[in-house]
């Protein structure tokens, strides 16, 4: 139901279709198939049979030189977002599993919690539960600090691409869609 309201917004913003003629889904231009396609959320794309062309087409294209988004100019939103990452959960910070050469980190895969092991002399790393749990100590000119950066790993996304989509009242609501198989 949401995707034919998408369809019928994208569609009947369109300065080319009359809102006379009866619009078919297969008469939209190929961004907006796309754009219809990955604003499906139950199914997602690969569950409604006319999605899989556009989006396999999709798919075949990115692999290309020059690949460029097709856009859906009717539906007033841009090339995707992506964001691998899910966000840290509070008290959590964005880190790195690792640094470059020249000391910059490379990807924000990490969420890191300082704790003062002090106060807390019970945690343990594998407080939390959580697997691949690191322990970053910092000696300080005495030894030992009591401050030290727990990191776990930072989620995956299931669907980390997105498009903002503006409603009917100008407010863009975002539509989380993955282009796995």
């Amino acid at each position: 139901m949401r995707q034919r309201l998408i369809l019928a917004a994208i569609i009947a913003g369109s300065t080319f279709a009359p809102l006379a003629t009866p619009v078919k889904a297969d008469d939209a231009s190929w961004g907006c198939q796309v754009l219809l396609c990955a604003a499906s959320q139950n199914p997602s794309w690969h569950g409604v049979s006319y999605c899989v062309p556009p989006m396999t087409k999709l798919i075949a294209a990115m692999k290309e030189p020059g690949f460029s988004w097709p856009i859906c100019h009717e539906a007033k939103a841009d090339t995707p977002g992506h964001e691998t990452y899910e966000d840290c959960p509070a008290g959590t910070t964005v880190g790195s599993s690792s640094e470059t050469r020249n000391g910059w980190s490379s990807e924000p895969d990490q969420c890191i919690r300082t704790v003062d092991v002090c106060r807390s002399p019970g945690l343990r790393a594998s407080d939390g539960n959580q697997s691949n749990v690191v322990i970053r100590r910092s000696f300080g000119d005495r030894g030992d600090s009591c401050i030290q950066q727990i990191a776990t790993p930072r989620p995956r996304r299931a669907d980390p691409y997105y498009f903002d989509i503006p409603n009917e009242q100008g407010v863009k609501q975002r539509f989380w869609f993955n282009l796995n198989h």
